[in-house]
């Protein structure tokens, strides 16, 4: 089985008011320093077979196609167990 993470964001020029909520109940709730917070969601995706380009092919489609919004969004996807990916 390969099991392949897509983390989606809003693009930095969308507004992004769960971001500016999160931000503003921080330091109500005593965590200073913080600067910025956007918030996105993370989908992990299991596939039949070994891990390799044809799937991750597969789920950057899966991501662009259905799982964000690319108007306003960003999506990365890599597979589990990997820190980086690209961004799309």
């Amino acid at each position: 089985m390969a099991r392949y993470v897509v983390d989606v964001m809003p693009k930095p020029e969308i507004l992004d008011p769960q971001g500016k909520a999160v931000l503003g109940a921080l330091p109500r709730l005593g965590f200073a320093g913080v600067s910025d917070v956007r918030q996105g969601k993370r989908f992990e995706i299991e596939l039949e077979g070994e891990p390799s380009d044809a799937l991750l092919e597969e789920v950057r489609a899966m991501a662009g196609t259905l799982l964000s919004n690319p108007v306003i969004e960003d999506f990365e996807v890599h597979l589990q167990g990997e820190s980086e990916g690209a961004w799309a």
